[in-house]
Parts: C-alpha cells; sequence; structure tokens
C-alpha cells in the first residue's frame, strides 16, 4: 500500500503541474488536486483515476474550448476558470472519501457505485454550466419554469443544457462499467446516469432558492460574486443562505447523486 499510495503521489503531482501550467488549477486547486488525486490513484486504483481524470480532462477543456463566448457571463459566476482548492474539494471532496473507504471495504460494490455517482453527477453539473450558457435561447428558472432569466443565472435551466448534462453523467456512467474493478451489472451505468442527472438537477434547485446570491448597485444585476462585483462595486445579499456558496452547492450536487444510486440500488 506504501509503495501504491507514492506512485499515486507522483502520478497526482504530474497531472496538476500540468494543469497549473495550462492554468487550469490556480496554486491552492494545485494542492488540493495532489491530494485528492493521491488518495483517488494511491488507494483506489487506475479504475478509479480513470473516471476522475475524464471529469477533469473534461470539465477543463469545456472551460478552455469556450472561453471566450462566455466572457460576458464571468460577472455571473463566483469565479473563474481557474480553478481554486474550495473548488476542487467542491467537486472532488465526496469521490475522495469513497476511494479511500475503498480500502476499508473491499470488494464492495457500493462503495464504487457512490464513488462513480459523485463524480457523475459533478460531471453533469459542468457539462450543464458550460454548454448550456452556449444556447441561442435563454433558460427558465427550475423553481418557476414559467420565468425566463438571463443566461449564466443561478437556477436556470434548458432543454440543451439538461441535454448535456445527462451526457456528462452518461460518460461516467459508460466508464464505471467498463472499467470497474470488481464486477457490476450494466444496468449499474444506467443507474449512475440517472443519480448523475439527478444531482445536477438538484445543483440548479438550490441555486434557485438557497444559493448564496448577491446584487451589484451599480449594474443592477444579480451575481455569485462576493465582496465586490467584476465592475469593482460592493455586492449586497439579495436571496440565500450567506454561507451556501456555490463550492457548497456543487457538493451538494455530488451527495444527492450518491444518495439517488444508493436508492437506486436498494
Amino acid at each position: 500500500m506504501t509503495m501504491q499510495l507514492l506512485l499515486g503521489f507522483f502520478f497526482a503531482l504530474l497531472v496538476a503541474l500540468a494543469a497549473y501550467r495550462a492554468h487550469s488549477l490556480d496554486r491552492s486547486g494545485t494542492i488540493a488536486a495532489i491530494l485528492v488525486g493521491t488518495v483517488i490513484f494511491g488507494i483506489g486504483g487506475w479504475q478509479w483515476a480513470i473516471l476522475l481524470l475524464t471529469f477533469f480532462i473534461t470539465s477543463s477543456g469545456l472551460t478552455r474550448a469556450f472561453k471566450k463566448r462566455k466572457t460576458g457571463l464571468n460577472e455571473k459566476f463566483s469565479k473563474g476558470g481557474q480553478r481554486d482548492a474550495g473548488q476542487v474539494f467542491g467537486n472532488g471532496g465526496l469521490a475522495t472519501l469513497f476511494a479511500g473507504l475503498s480500502y476499508f471495504f473491499p470488494g464492495q460494490p457500493w462503495v464504487w457505485v457512490a464513488f462513480a455517482a459523485s463524480l457523475a453527477a459533478v460531471n453533469a453539473d459542468t457539462w450543464a454550466t458550460e454548454l448550456g450558457v452556449l444556447n441561442p435561447h435563454p433558460p427558465r428558472m427550475i423553481s418557476n419554469l414559467a420565468k425566463v432569466v438571463e443566461k449564466g443565472t443561478s437556477g436556470g435551466i434548458s432543454l440543451a443544457g439538461t441535454l448535456a448534462s445527462l451526457a456528462g453523467a452518461g460518460l461516467i456512467g459508460l466508464l464505471a462499467i467498463t472499467f470497474p474493478p470488481l464486477p457490476v451489472s450494466p444496468l449499474t451505468g444506467l443507474f449512475i446516469t440517472l443519480a448523475g442527472l439527478a444531482g445536477s438537477l438538484f445543483d440548479s434547485f438550490l441555486g434557485a432558492t438557497v444559493q448564496a446570491i448577491y446584487h451589484c448597485p451599480t449594474c443592477n444585476k444579480e451575481t455569485e460574486r462576493f465582496p465586490l462585483h467584476t465592475c469593482g462595486a460592493a455586492t449586497t445579499l439579495k436571496r440565500g443562505w450567506p454561507w451556501l456558496d456555490n463550492d457548497w452547492v456543487n457538493f451538494g450536487c455530488g451527495a444527492f447523486g450518491v444518495l439517488v444510486v444508493l436508492l437506486l440500488l436498494i
């Protein structure tokens, strides 16, 4: 196990440093990614690493690919394209937990399925965010489908974004049954996909209801940014719980995906 952890550390280090050089991670995000990668690569193994790398590579790739087309939406989001430690743990914290649990529960399918579902959920949410904003039609608030909102608004959903979410979850679900560390049923891939989609929709629900959303008095717009908007003006809380920022919403997205897949397996 010691040797496997060392190999996991060096592999995680190489991936994190490459991501840092590519400006996909900032310094805190790089350190967090090394920790996450060491546990997942070192304790879980290469099958677990495939799912993590798929999430990280596709999410970072989509962010970079459509960066220019989303420039005008940066004022909406709490952070930029470089992921920090909060984003890394928000998206990968649960996956890290279940990879660690695999050491104490070897050969237990539910650990692998829960791990995959957490990544399916955050991958679904990321794909929905990155691809959904490219939809020519404005989204609608998930808590009130009759209400049309601006692109990038927390809680906004669209058909294109939902289909992107389904595709993101489906990719993880497919890989989970293609490279499993132990025998699993092909039906498990469908359960993971559905759980991932559910987690992404739950993320949107949190964004529409209890996520901390602020108001910029200068631009007269909603934003996740606090304490300052991109224009430099101080933002004030408009709705939601002050502590529930986007990183915690992402964690909730993964947690809901895990809950759904475990209920489906009962």
